[in-house]
């Protein structure tokens, strides 16, 4: 057994591997992870300077997007309408005039505006995207899930089928063993709600408790330009992380029957009385009512 400890885009990776391999394939393996996070970083980061994402939000006109664009920016387009806009990439700006910036000022520090529409903003039809007015994107509520899903590409490339990938929180495991995930308290890091047995899965979570600031969360309605106060943790389950990253977002302001018949997951969330909501298939141990 393997495994890889390190921090990237912002939070610490922990990749288990469940076979053997060389000193020398471990490293290689590992080079391999960490040039794909960069490319990926390069690319839809709003916090470099020398992204794309920057320079869509300085220029207008014509841009191809990379080889692996399409997964993402066509699950954004889907999950835009059919959350009535409220799941959208275009909240950057908002997010960093809010104090979630390239700083990580946390301070709030321009009057906060609506995002634009999407049709208003871009054209997208992979792989061509037309920036119509400069805007800063955030890919934040599925990137991470989806740079997880093409970490586990690299592992099976090189021939590992059996592993858990651990980024943030955020897991993708694929072993015939289940593990045992805590869920963490919203109001409590040191505690957990529950415990999930995951197996063969991506399970992901959401809450306002770690990035949290005035009167703000990484999570905000891009309609009222406010972080939502009667959901405080979200989580769920899915086969690939790219779905269960992105729906989690969703999930605090539609309701699942609405996301039901499009994408195929579980769920729990908790609400700001500490009640719940549970899908039948969520495999968990709850600890609240």
């Amino acid at each position: 057994m393997a495994r890889f400890d390190f921090k990237a885009i912002g939070t610490t990776w922990q990749i288990d591997i469940y076979s053997e391999l060389t000193e020398s394939a471990a490293a290689n393996i590992l080079s391999k992870i960490k040039t794909r996070i960069d490319i990926f970083d390069k690319a839809y980061s709003r916090f470099r300077e020398d992204s794309l994402v920057t320079k869509m939000s300085k220029e207008t006109g014509a841009f191809v997007l990379p080889p692996d664009a399409e997964p993402m920016f066509s699950l954004y387009h889907d999950l835009y309408i059919r959350t009535g806009g409220f799941f959208t990439p275009l909240v950057g700006k908002l997010l960093s005039d809010a104090g979630y910036d390239a700083q990580y000022s946390l301070q709030q520090k321009n009057k906060l505006a609506i995002p634009p529409a999407w049709d208003d903003a871009l054209d997208y039809k992979y792989p061509n995207l037309l920036v119509k007015k400069p805007v800063l994107m955030d890919f934040g509520a599925a990137g991470k899930g989806y740079l997880i899903d093409l970490v586990a590409e690299v592992l099976e490339v090189e021939g590992i089928n059996g592993y858990c990938i651990d980024a943030g929180g955020d897991i993708l495991h694929k072993d015939d063993k289940p593990i045992r995930v805590g869920l963490e308290h919203p109001d409590n890091k040191d505690q957990v709600i529950g415990v999930y047995s995951l197996q063969g899965k991506a399970l992901c979570g959401s809450a306002g408790n770690r990035r949290k600031w005035a009167d703000f969360t990484h999570i905000m309605n891009p309609k009222t330009l406010s972080s939502p106060k009667n959901i405080i943790a979200v989580w769920v389950a899915a086969d690939r992380a790219i779905i269960a990253d992105a729906l989690t977002t969703c999930l605090f302001f539609v309701p699942a029957g609405t996301l039901a018949g499009a994408y195929d997951f579980e769920h729990l969330l908790v609400r700001s009385d500490h009640s719940i909501e549970k899908s039948d298939g969520f495999s968990a141990e709850v600890f609240v009512s």
